[in-house]
């Protein structure tokens, strides 16, 4: 099946990038990534034309393929359903930038870690004005944006906190935050989970390595535990270090506390004025999400507000649904971005 459907108004270009920050990481992860840019409707007819770009991330253990169509039977991919809103004129068009961010242990939650690499770094001061100096953007915070969902969405605020003079907006759909809402109850089930595994998670580890993987039903919530270890609390030496007591269960405070410093809404305080200065916040998560994103949601909105963002800023809902199978959510999302961040003009 090709990626793309034949009547996709826009055009999808496929690159790899070479990062030189990414060159010699902790993982031996290639440096050498996917990246794939969308240029809307209209972007070949007028070759003066300027378009704003909203950077698109994924969750944890998503890679850039799985916005194709090759991986979805029944629902438009991301890309395509946006295209399609594009193509009817309910939205200004603007160009759509899929990052890759992936890591031996299922992603780098977009930050800059001794245990993962410099992912943060990557996308902020490589991939953004490579982009810029390639495609014909609005190379300007006031016209770039950034969205994703699950761990994308926590990289869509957390990147747009700490580097509001490249980004003017974001869109987190089901993101991280509330850590301890998030975390805690999943910590509590591996703990039961490494018994099996003499409370080690090295060496479940080893054994998800040995065999096809996702056969167990421990398998991705120990994944994703050891995975934003190595982010958020990894050694000097950059070995992952548990932010909880792998027999007890007990919260280990100072790894811990590591964890909390990444949490949106525990970080909103200390960067009020970059969220004050956003064009655009969307917040938005299930009602029944598996990891109480929609109480992260709802704190983070409050933090937000708590922070002096007006309301006529923001665009919060919590919705039917759960944490999986929600990509539907994206492309509106998108469309509200672009309208936040096409000049009055449209040019």
């Amino acid at each position: 099946m090709p990626l793309w459907p034949d009547d996709l108004a826009g055009q999808v270009h496929e690159h790899v990038f070479d990062s030189e920050l990414l060159r010699g990481n902790p993982l031996g992860d290639p440096h050498e990534r996917p990246l794939w840019v969308y240029t809307p409707p209209g972007y070949d007819t007028d070759p003066d034309q300027r378009f704003p770009t909203v950077y698109m991330l994924l969750g944890y253990t998503g890679q850039v393929q799985a916005w194709s169509r090759a991986t979805s039977a029944y629902r438009e991919p991301v890309p395509v359903a946006t295209d399609r809103l594009f193509a009817r004129g309910e939205a200004p068009p603007a160009i759509m930038v899929f990052v890759d961010a992936f890591t031996a242990y299922g992603g780098s939650q977009y930050v800059d870690s001794r245990g993962t690499g410099r992912y943060h770094s990557y996308l902020c001061d490589e991939v953004v004005p490579w982009v810029d100096a390639h495609y014909r953007t609005l190379a300007s915070r006031d016209h770039r944006g950034i969205a994703g969902k699950s761990s994308g969405g926590l990289g869509a605020s957390i990147t747009s906190m700490m580097r509001p003079d490249l980004f003017g907006a974001f869109a987190t759909h089901s993101g991280d935050s509330l850590s301890e809402a998030q975390y805690t109850p999943h910590f509590y089930k591996a703990v039961r989970d490494l018994r099996a595994y003499d409370a080690d998670i090295f060496a479940w580890w080893d054994d998800f390595r040995s065999r096809v993987a996702f056969t167990k039903d421990e398998d991705l919530r120990l994944l994703e535990i050891l995975g934003v270890s190595a982010c958020f609390s990894p050694a000097g030496d950059g070995t992952p270090v548990l932010p909880f007591d792998p027999v007890t269960g007990a919260l280990r405070p100072d790894e811990w506390q590591r964890w909390l410093d990444w949490d949106p809404v525990r970080m909103a305080p200390a960067h009020a004025d970059a969220l004050r200065s956003m064009r655009g916040i969307w917040i938005d998560a299930g009602v029944r999400d598996e990891w109480f994103l929609d109480l992260g949601a709802t704190a983070f909105r409050r933090a937000v507000a708590e922070a002096g963002v007006p309301d006529d800023a923001v665009r919060f809902e919590l919705f039917d649904g759960g944490h999986m199978a929600v990509e539907y959510r994206q492309p509106p999302g998108v469309a509200w971005l672009s309208r936040v961040l096409t000049p009055a003009s449209g040019g």
